[in-house]
């Protein structure tokens, strides 16, 4: 029985050339757990498979191999047990901000009052920053104003695991800033499990208990799982005075800059591969020396 609330064990996913060629693999052996109410963030270049993982996690797509189990039960399609923020928002255009939360609300709990669904609504408007704009329409909020919605609504449904892609990826670093605060603020008061893609390294450390570092695809995995040893809560202004912020942020930098594709599945094939590949390696850089981290490799046989 897993240890993890939330565990990925062998995931793959490949998709078929045309003409009988070799099917190209998006990423492949991917192991990792997630426990019960950790923040866990995944970053990775483009095409390495993040947002695939993240599908198959919340249900909207299938792995080629690997499965995915979930408080003990293997996820198998969509499930309210299972939140989704995506970068686009995703609200209804002819509801109001009050209503694209309490149809979620109703969804999830059929048999609440119509009191109770705006009371519990309201509470995660209010804690998003929005209260005397619920009766507007997404139409007539801003961009970052449309995100606390969602994410409002994501919340508000209590999922049991909350999935999230890149959901400041289009903002200004404004509004992007003041969203992550106002994240941090619901997570912490809802202790909710979330996974989330990034591409932004300080973000990743802002909020999340550790961070999932993915190779270059194609043949993808990931490589690395870094822990994020400052303690919470944490604020954009003071975690950079951390003594361990520089070092996490060099070592995710490193990795993305120089790492990731000497990692990658196709130069571990032509060159060398990890010892063990299977799994991510754990790595805490906020309490090691500061020096150059050090793996070991092993040549690859034929």
């Amino acid at each position: 029985m897993s240890s993890h609330f939330v565990e990925v064990q062998g995931l793959a996913k490949r998709y078929p050339s045309p003409g009988g060629a070799q099917a190209l693999t998006v990423f492949e052996n991917a192991n990792f757990g997630i426990n019960k109410g950790e923040f866990v963030c995944i970053i990775g270049h483009s095409g390495c498979g993040k947002s695939t993982i993240l599908n198959i996690l919340a249900g909207l797509d299938e792995a080629s191999d690997g499965v995915v189990i979930m408080n003990g039960k293997e996820v198998s399609g969509p499930s309210l047990e299972r939140g989704v923020v995506f970068q686009n928002y995703s609200l209804l255009p002819w509801r109001s901000t009050l209503k694209n939360i309490t149809f979620a609300v109703q969804a999830r709990w059929p048999g609440w009052s119509r009191d109770q669904v705006v009371e519990h609504s309201m509470k995660f408007l209010e804690l998003v920053g929005l209260k005397g704009v619920e009766q507007r329409k997404p139409s007539q909020l801003s961009g970052g104003m449309r995100q606390r919605v969602s994410i409002a609504r994501a919340f508000a449904t209590q999922p049991q695991l909350l999935l999230m892609d890149e959901p400041f990826g289009a903002l200004d670093a404004l509004t992007r800033g003041m969203i992550q605060e106002e994240l941090i603020k619901i997570w912490e008061e809802t202790h909710q499990t979330v996974f989330m893609i990034t591409h932004d390294v300080d973000e990743a450390i802002l909020l999340s208990d550790r961070i999932l570092l993915m190779t270059n695809g194609p043949q993808a995995r990931v490589a690395e799982s870094v822990q994020v040893s400052i303690p919470r809560p944490r604020s954009r202004t003071d975690i950079i005075h951390h003594p361990a912020y520089y070092k996490i942020r060099n070592h995710l930098v490193d990795f993305l800059v120089n790492r990731s594709k000497e990692l990658s599945g196709s130069a571990q094939r032509q060159d060398f591969s990890a010892v063990d590949s299977t799994h991510p390696a754990v790595v805490d850089p906020g309490t090691a020396a500061e020096t150059a981290p050090t793996i070991t490799y092993r040549q690859a046989a034929g």
